[in-house]
């Protein structure tokens, strides 16, 4: 049965088409990784289908009385919410149809014998609906996902706004998996999420009975939980049985009979071409010359997709700090509670840090502490000698209204508009995106900004706080190449063994440490 059904859409932002003609088929039970590069639009997709976007063309049609349930990179927790509010909210639905068969009861006394029985059938129906969602097991169900995702240790009365961007990523993936709708969306979610929980949602999704659709730049959890992929490139969407890996393969395989049958069809076309001009003129060959100019005209021309810009990152390094980065002296991270016992530690010229954990455990305000934008509750940080620091935030603020060109060019005054633009393309952004806003770009563009800014100024010690979150597959692998050949020291928070396996000389788990577990 077909949940969803879009057709010829099309769409684009200012002269920038994402979509051309796109259809597009959900079927009960489907189990879907939507994959491309950074900017080729899949959050854009889940947009249009959601409602949130009008596109410029074609019909979005959801099948009737289906509930979806969306979990996007960027929904808002408001003041005064809690956990526990928030993960309930997700039976609000069921709350009205409570409401709805508590009215039909009062009205049974009123009416006669024909609608009374019509009554008690429709107030029959709402009470198998509530039963078949759990409605008498509400605390249960909450208290049995806040447990999974970690949330139950930080209370179920805690305010939202207290927690870190991994804990509300959480809050609402609880909420939505609480909901238990026709058709799950999800952008993103193991982004913040630390390996444990991971592992649980990859149990959760794949018991999952009803369908999903899963964009995800993680390929390890994408392999173990769709069978299908659809594949956004080129403004075209393309579907694929099977798992990013079977995916890869045909995709490859297709690519490469494309190119031989384009490299075929030109030296026919420079044969032709060629005959053309040498016997159109002559009497005797010039009916030949018109057949092949003919043959010509009529020919379908394979064009081949322009070759996407691959990201280049190479690190600028400083002079040699000395031989200490840093080290603590009794150190209490935290803001008005303390997130850790008294830490002493130190860091050395050459080492490659990562911090592990769960969420909100104090990773990223490890690194602020260490940077001094956070003050510790108790203790000291020294730094080392001739230290030169770059750092790598988790998100960018969303209200900035700077280009791309802008944002360089505040960092770098002394930059020609060359250097500028040529400095973005080096991180895989095209001229489109380099002029557009920074705030309406994905998130792995805007990923892309900031590790721009980042590679283009000398450092000796990089402090990265989840730098490969909404990177693509192509990113990823540059950024960890080049981890990898950087001379300086790093110290990065990551929740992805597979990027830093050959890279870190040390992990340290900051669950050891924390007051929060």
């Amino acid at each position: 049965m077909s949940i969803l059904n879009v057709e010829h859409l099309s769409h684009g932002f200012g002269d920038r088409a994402i979509f051309e003609d796109v259809s597009f088929r959900l079927l009960k039970g489907e189990h879907i990784g939507l994959v491309g590069a950074n900017g080729e639009g899949k959050s854009t997709f889940m947009n249009i289908i959601t409602g949130r976007l009008m596109p410029d063309e074609g019909k979005i049609e959801w099948a009737k009385k289906v509930r979806v349930g969306y979990l996007d990179q960027h929904t808002a927790l408001e003041k005064g919410m809690t956990i526990g509010s928030v993960l309930s909210s997700a039976f609000d639905f069921l709350y009205d149809m409570e409401n709805e068969m508590n009215d039909i009861y009062a009205r049974l006394g009123d009416v006669d014998e024909d609608e009374m029985n019509k009554l008690m059938e429709e107030a029959g129906t709402i009470q198998d609906m509530l039963t078949m969602h759990d409605f008498y097991m509400i605390d249960a169900k909450v208290e049995e996902v806040a447990r999974a995702l970690g949330l139950l240790d930080l209370g179920l009365d805690k305010d939202v706004t207290d927690l870190s961007g991994g804990q509300r990523t959480k809050v609402l993936m609880g909420k939505l998996l609480l909901e238990k709708p026709d058709i799950l969306l999800l952008d993103e979610p193991t982004n913040y999420l630390d390996v444990e929980h991971i592992e649980w949602l990859k149990r959760y999704l794949n018991d999952y009975e009803n369908a999903f659709i899963l964009i995800s730049h993680d390929i390890p959890f994408l392999n173990s939980v769709v069978n299908l992929i659809y594949h956004m490139d080129n403004k075209k969407l393309d579907r694929y049985v099977g798992d990013y890996d079977k995916f890869m393969e045909v995709y490859e395989m297709k690519k490469a009979q494309l190119e031989a049958a384009y490299n075929k069809q030109q030296q026919e076309i420079k044969e032709l071409k060629d005959f053309v001009a040498r016997n159109k003129a002559r009497v005797a060959t010039r009916n030949m010359a018109m057949s092949r100019q003919k043959k010509l005209d009529k020919m379908d021309v394979i064009e081949l997709a322009a070759e996407k810009p691959k990201p280049e990152f190479n690190f600028k390094t400083a002079r040699t700090p000395g031989r200490y980065i840093f080290q603590t002296n009794g150190l209490v991270i935290g803001y008005d509670d303390p997130l850790s016992s008294a830490l002493d530690l130190e860091m050395e010229r050459g080492q490659k840090i990562v911090l592990t954990g769960a969420n909100g455990i104090g990773k990223t305000t490890l690194l602020k502490s260490i940077l001094g934008l956070i003050k510790p509750l108790s203790g000291s940080v020294t730094l080392g000698d001739y230290l030169e620091i770059g750092y790598f935030e988790q998100e960018m603020d969303q209200s900035v209204t700077t280009t791309c060109i802008e944002e360089i060019w505040n960092e770098f005054p002394a930059f020609s508009q060359y250097e500028v633009r040529s400095a973005l393309a080096k991180c895989g952004l095209t001229t489109k995106h380099i002029e557009s806003q920074v705030r309406v770009l994905s998130g792995g563009e805007q990923a892309k900004v900031r590790l721009c800014k980042l590679i283009n100024r000398e450092t000796n010690i990089l402090l990265l706080d989840e730098p490969t979150n909404h990177l693509d597959v192509d990113a990823k692998d540059e950024l960890k190449r080049a981890l990898k050949e950087y001379k300086g020291s790093i110290l990065m928070v990551c929740h992805e063994p597979d990027f830093y396996d050959g890279l870190a000389t040390d992990v340290w788990d900051c669950s050891k440490w924390t007051t929060r577990l």
